[in-house]
Order: structure tokens, then C-alpha cells, then sequence
């Protein structure tokens, strides 16, 4: 069975990345934003790619079709770097207000990927 992205995630090992939902201008004030950037070290201002233990996708920006390609750009990250874990959270599906069964359809793609983890159900 595939492994699936933990809830909570509090830690890391060292070539596991945090990929959480962010918005454009990188504010990472609430949700899993602001853990990537108190735990996992996202940076303020930069809202898109990596950022010490974290990858941010913007979510913040619009509909589901101004998310898929920061998600689709995000893939391609993740398979040019195969000695990385990447524990997808469920972007999206907190403060910017979409639903599983609107976001988890953009990562289709990843359940191929070896070094992408999903939630649960996606």
C-alpha cells in the first residue's frame, strides 16, 4: 500500500519536504502556510516552489484552474528530484475554502511518482 501525507506532520526527516497551499505574495499567516514557515522553513515574500524544507503551491489566487499549473509545475520539480520525499498536504482544502474532490484531481498525475505523498483519498 502507498504511503499516505500524515494530518499533522511536526517533523521531518532530512529529505522529506513540506508542501503546503500558499498565496501568491508568500504571507504565510495561517493554515499549513504558517507551519511551513515556523517548522519547515518557507519564507515570507515567496510564495511559489522551494523554500528550506517546504515547496509552496499558491491556492490563493482564484478558481481550481489558476492552481493546476503550480501543481503540474510542482510534478515536474518532484521527478527532477528523486532524492527528495515530498508530503503533499491537503492544499487548497483549508483558508482558500475548496474542497478533496476539487483539488485532489490536479495531482493524477503523481500517483506515479515515487517521491510524491498524497492525503489520504487523493
Amino acid at each position: 500500500m502507498k504511503r499516505t501525507t500524515p494530518e499533522f506532520i511536526n517533523s521531518l526527516e532530512p529529505n522529506e519536504v513540506f508542501v503546503f497551499g500558499s498565496n501568491l505574495k508568500g504571507m504565510h499567516g495561517g493554515g499549513a502556510a504558517y507551519v511551513a514557515y515556523r517548522k519547515f522553513g518557507a519564507i515570507m515574500g515567496q510564495g511559489v516552489g522551494l523554500q528550506g524544507q517546504s515547496y509552496a503551491i499558491p491556492t490563493m489566487q482564484g478558481g481550481v484552474e489558476t492552481i493546476r499549473p503550480y501543481v503540474n509545475e510542482f510534478i515536474e520539480f518532484a521527478v527532477q528530484h528523486p532524492e527528495l520525499t515530498f508530503l503533499v498536504t491537503r492544499i487548497g482544502c483549508g483558508i482558500a475554502g475548496f474542497t478533496d474532490e476539487e483539488i485532489a484531481p490536479l495531482f493524477t498525475e503523481a500517483h506515479g511518482i515515487a517521491n510524491i505523498v498524497l492525503p489520504e483519498g487523493w
